[in-house]
């Protein structure tokens, strides 16, 4: 499980999202969450699955690793299917199960939610994070959060640690599943017993961790130092964020996108479609 989760890796390419202004993409991932938590309708829930699956192909990024990126995330999106499936009730059930009674409302509500989290995750994080790389995040972070220097709000700060923070989730990853071989070579169980156990079993797994994390923040601040760095003040940049025409287009199909979702949910309502 820990090989699978790809949170914060970048893939170089050559695709039209790669080529995007990370500004615009930030945007657009916004922009893309409003339209995900607009759909309430089979109509809306469609073209969003149209949608994802269209960024995916542009993003050129193998669907093997899309899926890989999704394994993390699997537990919470199937026990939130499973409340919804259980906990919508409808006029006419679907069947009985003893005590359990379940509705066809449900189970298009357990596969709605489904759709909205897998779309989530994808279109707002994993394609984002897959196609810019950290430095071009933190520009972006930084340009689009800099009005609020105004009201002295450290932005460069900001921005530098959350795309520190995202660059060492893949590193703290491949320490923990080295501390997990060395502590397996030595013997550990850490799949055996019931859930308790289980969890003090990771103790001599946390504790090298943290040692090696605050190791590793400590010599990436006196790295740092060693180059002069003092914070975004006076601070000048080797690549400058350039927006062209293509950016634009993205961002007006992405509102176009949005509005389109919206009106769907009306025509939904308008033909009695769930």
């Amino acid at each position: 499980m820990l090989k699978d989760i790809t949170l914060g890796q970048y893939f170089p390419g050559k695709s039209l999202l790669h080529t995007l202004d990370a500004r615009v993409k930030l945007v657009c991932a916004l922009v893309y969450i409003v339209a995900v938590f607009l759909c309430f309708s089979t109509l809306s829930y469609a073209a969003l699955l149209l949608l994802t699956l269209g960024l995916i192909l542009l993003s050129k990024i193998s669907v093997k690793v899309i899926l890989k990126g999704l394994k993390p995330v699997v537990f919470i999106a199937t026990f939130t299917a499973i409340i919804n499936l259980f906990w919508v009730q409808g006029t006419t059930p679907l069947f009985v199960l003893g005590p359990i009674t379940v509705y066809p409302e449900g189970v298009a509500g357990a596969i709605f939610m489904l759709i909205r989290i897998v779309s989530l995750v994808i279109g707002s994080t994993l394609l984002l994070t897959y196609t810019t790389s950290p430095m071009a995040l933190t520009d972006a972070m930084e340009r689009l959060l800099s009005p609020l220097k105004l009201i002295k709000v450290p932005v460069h700060e900001f921005a530098m640690m959350m795309t520190i923070a995202l660059r060492f989730v893949p590193t703290l990853v491949t320490e923990t599943d080295k501390i997990i071989c060395a502590q397996k070579a030595r013997g550990a169980d850490f799949e055996s017993g019931n859930l308790i156990q289980r969890a003090k079993a990771l103790i001599p797994v946390l504790i090298p961790l943290f040692v090696s994390a605050f190791r590793r923040a400590d010599e990436l601040a006196v790295a740092m130092e060693c180059r002069c760095y003092r914070g975004g003040e006076g601070r000048t940049r080797m690549k400058s964020l350039h927006t062209r025409p293509s950016d634009f287009a993205t961002l007006l199909f992405f509102l176009g996108a949005a509005v389109g979702l919206f009106f769907l949910n009306t025509l939904s309502n308008a033909l009695w479609l769930y």
